[in-house]
């Protein structure tokens, strides 16, 4: 009866135990599905009961670790695991790669291998992941192989796992070999994850290529596969593509969930497209932040910043609450129109929502303070307020205070950005050495570019190019060219910034160089480039290389950009050809601001000054409205026309008509009118009142309209006023010697100079160069030239003037001035039917100006000079100034 009764017993114990394991399993089930950390309570009757032998409890709990407290805890206990299968080796291993611990990962398989145990595609499967995370290459392939090994090469999962390996490891593995890896077809899930790996690497063509090659082998995209395609189309290829999948996506019935309706909005948003975008926006009732953000984001792309504050109220209305995007978005919008009101609203936004110490927002806000506000307090506050600032944070503000011109505070910021730990990316780099190119010190750019060399940061081409545009600016175009020639690869930018800063140093012919350098490296000129080399040639005057590069602009399509018809404008009018500047004004399609400006300036320089005053009432019935600039155009073309009165209205309206303050080139240009209209008090009163201290430019002014006039008192006062000012300027001692030779004091005018040629003052050569069959020919003054035809020619004229009764007065000294030789030389050399295009590096003397006058008579041919101020067009014994300097 005992014994009965202790096997009944045992037997109930058994049954009891067994519920109980069954029980666990539930529990633990039930905890797994829904990670609820309760679950974990097991554990100890489990150890109790002597269950933890039971592998399916021990793994169900083990994956319970590792879902509620991480990879940690989930290792320890499947460290005291006493027996483990494919399952515990697998949960544990998927831990740490979901978890970014892919050392371990890796570590955990070869363990696993060691003890004998074969992985299964799941094992497998994570161990890949780690793979590509590390851009472990070789490992993957081992592991590659391992797949191949146990028969898993047909199993779509490790499929899709070998095509994100080879994808991410920048192994190069074309299309072509990743559709192999695709047996039977897959699944739309191998063929996303395929394309979804080439669109990260950048390979576009390819995952296009992949999309169809997906449909060929007959299976249907899913709205993910739409997500990613359409973010390429929208980044990278266009309108037509973008349509293309829209259509598709219709006709494959894809889902048009809240992700595909935002990709497409986002889509017809980045194409130029957003009344499209609303009608998709409005394709379905169901929006949420990540949709309105999207569509508020793309009225900003595309300058529609009242539509953009617009869907902010309505999403507001709908009930919906921006986030840090939305947001963003919205101060990006204030920066676009540089509104500072609006920012500061929705700054006032931020704060009341709780967001003003977000990494993203705050980001934003300092870069909007800078751009709207014209001190840098408010966006310094912003930056304070960003809890942990990272290298966006630090950019933001350098870029800003040397946007404002503080670049001893941009350098200050970068030497704080790396004592708080944070090192610099390359666009901070690239950042701070535009901050170099505008000091005068090459100091701290020879110190940036060690700190450069030193962190392999000049393998980068847009710090190679930041680094090339710093020294070029600073001077020092042989360390340009020098860090030129070592980047690995250059583009258009690189040289594009070489020559501009050529340009900005008056070195045209070193810029034009440059096109040779550019084309010997392959690099084709773009709408960037092209208007700086066309600069290169207006400064120099050369319409016969400018013509070259127009035909290019015309070849190449360029010309439909304003920037390059502007340049072309430019260049014919620096060249004497208004002509030519007037049509390719009218080629443009739209002409901007500076389109106007720069044919205003252009006729003017030309002493078209009745046409100038003409497109300048064009440009306002065009509804363009003028700026600072077309202002000083027009009192400049009054000046030199004569036009007292007029160039007076057109000062004194710019604050009441055209709200422009004037700046101190607008005063220069005032004294310069009523200099030379004869009112010197009134331009005296100009000087002492004007808000602006005067600088030697201005005196000078007045100093040449004494001159004009014969005020020897106020002439030597600005000339004493001009010395204190700039003592090493030896102009000033020139324009006084001649104003007393021209009232009849030349023992005065002999001292002046004497006393500059003590000083150590010499003025710089006259030079003059002119383009003849596309090579540029120099002359100057004093230099005899070795051409016995040239001497002969010069002889030759002076002779004619002579013996034809010409009022001129022949002295040896001026007889070799660079234009006169210029003049010779182009009579010799240059077409019959053509004229004579003459450029000056200074003002034409009044003995050559006669010279060339008399010259047309008795060669009866036209002659033009572009001398340092203005153009002169001889013809027929007359000059265009008509005798007005």
């Amino acid at each position: 009866m005992h014994m009965l009764c202790t096997k009944t017993a045992t037997h109930n114990n058994f049954f009891s135990l067994c519920r109980f394991q069954e029980t666990c399993m539930r529990v633990l089930s039930f905890c797994n599905s829904n990670s609820l950390y309760q679950g974990l309570c097991i554990h100890t009757p489990i150890i109790k009961l002597g269950l933890q032998h039971d592998l399916y409890l021990t793994n169900n709990l083990l994956s319970l670790y590792a879902k509620c407290f991480g990879v940690f805890q989930a290792r320890q206990f499947f460290d005291e695991m006493p027996y483990k299968d494919v399952v515990s080796w697998t949960t544990v291993l998927s831990s740490h790669t979901k978890n970014n611990h892919h050392f371990d990962a890796l570590e955990l398989f070869d363990m696993m291998l060691g003890s004998g145990q074969c992985p299964n595609e799941f094992t497998l499967s994570s161990a890949l992941r780690s793979c590509s995370a590390l851009g472990e290459f070789d490992v993957g392939t081992q592991i590659h192989a391992s797949v191949v090994k146990l028969g898993l090469e047909l199993n779509p999962f490790l499929g899709t796992s070998l095509i994100e390996f080879y994808s991410k490891c920048g192994c190069n593995v074309d299309s072509y070999k990743l559709v192999s890896l695709v047996k039977h077809g897959g699944d739309v899930v191998t063929w996303t994850t395929m394309i979804s790996s080439l669109v990260e690497d950048g390979k576009w063509g390819e995952a296009l290529e992949i999309y169809v090659k997906m449909i060929e082998a007959g299976v249907y995209p899913n709205e993910f596969t739409f997500v990613k395609l359409l973010g390429v189309v929208s980044s990278f290829l266009g309108l037509v593509y973008g349509r293309i999948l829209h259509a598709q996506l219709i006709r494959f019935g894809a889902e048009m969930n809240l992700v595909l309706k935002t990709a497409i909005v986002d889509m017809y948003s980045k194409c130029r497209r957003m009344e499209d975008a609303v009608k998709v926006f409005n394709l379905t009732p169901e929006y949420d932040v990540c949709l309105w953000t999207t569509v508020i984001s793309g009225f900003t792309q595309n300058s529609q910043v009242s539509e953009a504050v617009r869907a902010f109220h309505d999403m507001e209305l709908s009930g919906i609450l921006p986030n840090n995007f939305t947001f963003a978005s919205l101060l990006n919008a204030s920066s676009s129109v540089l509104s500072l009101d609006l920012g500061k609203q929705f700054h006032s936004r931020v704060i009341s929502i709780g967001l003003e110490d977000d990494l993203y927002v705050g980001n934003t806000l300092v870069d909007m303070y800078m751009k709207c506000s014209h001190i840098t307090t408010d966006a310094v506050k912003a930056f304070r307020g960003i809890a942990s600032p990272n290298v966006i944070s630090w950019t933001s503000l350098i870029a800003g205070f040397a946007e404002h011109g503080l670049e001893q505070y941009s350098f200050q910021l970068f030497a704080e950005m790396q004592a708080a730990g944070m090192q610099p990316n390359l666009f901070t780099l690239s950042t701070i050495l535009g901050a170099c190119g505008k000091m005068r010190s090459p100091v701290p750019t020879m110190m940036l570019h060690g700190h450069i060399i030193k962190t392999k940061a000049d393998v980068d081409i847009a710090v190679g190019n930041a680094l090339v545009d710093a020294y070029a600016g600073g001077g020092m175009t042989d360390e340009a060219w020098s860090v030129m020639r070592l980047m690995n690869r250059r583009d258009p930018i690189t040289y594009t910034s070489l020559v501009a800063r050529l340009n900005q140093k008056g070195d045209h012919g070193m810029a034009l160089k440059v096109f040779i350098h550019m084309r010997n490296d392959g690099i084709e000129m773009d709408e960037f480039s092209l208007p700086c080399f066309l600069s290169a040639a207006a400064g120099l005057g050369t319409m016969e290389t400018g013509k070259q590069l127009h035909c290019y602009s015309v070849k190449s399509g360029f010309q439909r950009f304003n920037s390059v018809s502007n340049s072309l404008v430019h260049l014919y009018s620096k060249c004497g050809s208004t002509h030519h500047a007037h049509r390719a004004f009218k080629d443009m399609n739209k002409p901007d601001q500076f389109s106007w400006n720069g044919l205003i300036s252009g006729l003017a320089l030309n002493g078209y000054i009745s046409q100038a005053l003409s497109a300048f009432d064009d440009m306002r019935l065009a509804g363009v409205k003028p700026d600072s600039v077309t202002l000083l155009s027009l009192i400049s073309a009054c000046s030199h026309g004569g036009l007292l009165d007029l160039g007076l209205e057109y000062f004194y309206s710019m604050e009441k008509a055209y709200h422009i303050t004037p700046k101190l080139d607008h005063y220069v240009c005032l004294v310069d009118l009523l200099g030379r209209g004869g009112r010197l008090e009134e331009a005296t009163g100009v000087i002492e009142t004007m808000p602006f201290e005067p600088d030697s430019m201005i005196c000078k002014t007045l100093l040449n309209a004494c001159n004009l006039h014969g005020n020897v008192a106020l002439g030597e006062d600005m000339a004493r006023r001009c010395l204190e000012l700039d003592p090493s300027d030896p102009a000033i001692y020139l324009l006084l010697a001649n104003l007393y030779d021209n009232a009849g004091l030349s023992d005065f005018g002999e001292k002046t100079r004497r006393l500059m040629k003590e000083r150590g003052l010499r003025r710089s050569p006259g030079q003059c160069w002119m383009e003849i069959r596309s090579k540029i020919c120099h002359f100057s003054t004093g230099e005899k030239i070795n051409d016995d035809e040239v001497n002969e020619k010069l002889k030759f004229l002076v002779t004619e003037f002579r013996n034809r009764g010409y009022p001129y007065q022949e002295n040896e000294d001026m007889l070799y001035h660079s234009e006169q030789l210029a003049v010779a030389y182009g009579v010799l050399n240059v077409p019959t039917m053509a004229p004579i295009r003459i450029n000056k590096n200074s003002l034409i003397c009044p003995h050559c100006h006669t010279f060339i006058m008399l010259s047309t008579q008795v060669i009866g041919r036209e002659i033009i000079v572009r001398d340092g101020k203005r153009f002169h067009f001889f013809k027929n014994g007359k000059c265009s100034c008509r005798g007005h300097s």
